[in-house]
């Protein structure tokens, strides 16, 4: 579906205002898309961000500042999210013997189970909907946002 017929407005102000827009509706499509699929998990997008972190880097752990550095939604509070997460039983904290300030974050099997049946699910809902492009129109579509983020 065209952004015009999303939203229903046939006028823009400029090509880049058309181009924002249709990011910003894109972002909240699958934003609800992928909430609605998480649902039955009893999980937010942020938790599963966080699952998917420390169950690639499983069996080591992550401090809390490294998940934040790796998170998607900046603005997330990775602390409240953990503590949600630990919870339950999805994640877990580990006290270092060296020393006992550092405390650093892994993921239990229970978590390990969890994300890979969610994962699976978003995995289905997102590849219907990507079908729609060649492979080639992925690598070209995540290039131009790539290189649209200017840090």
């Amino acid at each position: 579906m065209k952004i015009e017929e999303a939203i229903k407005s046939k006028k823009f102000t400029s090509p880049q205002s058309k181009l924002i827009i249709n990011l910003a509706y894109t972002a909240s499509y699958f934003g609800h898309l992928h909430k609605h699929l998480l649902d039955p998990f009893d999980i937010t997008i942020q938790q599963f961000n966080i699952l998917r972190i420390l169950r690639g880097h499983s069996p080591k752990t992550y401090s809390l500042k490294e998940i934040t550095e790796r998170m998607i939604d900046k603005m997330s509070n990775t602390s409240r999210l953990i503590d949600k997460l630990i919870q339950k039983g999805l994640v877990e904290r580990i006290i270092c013997p060296m020393d006992r300030r550092q405390v650093d974050i892994g993921i239990t099997p229970e978590g390990i189970k969890l994300i890979a049946l969610a994962s699976e699910a978003m995995d289905q809902a997102t590849m219907e909907h990507l079908s729609q492009l060649t492979l080639e129109e992925m690598d070209q579509l995540s290039s131009l946002l790539d290189k649209m983020r200017i840090n």
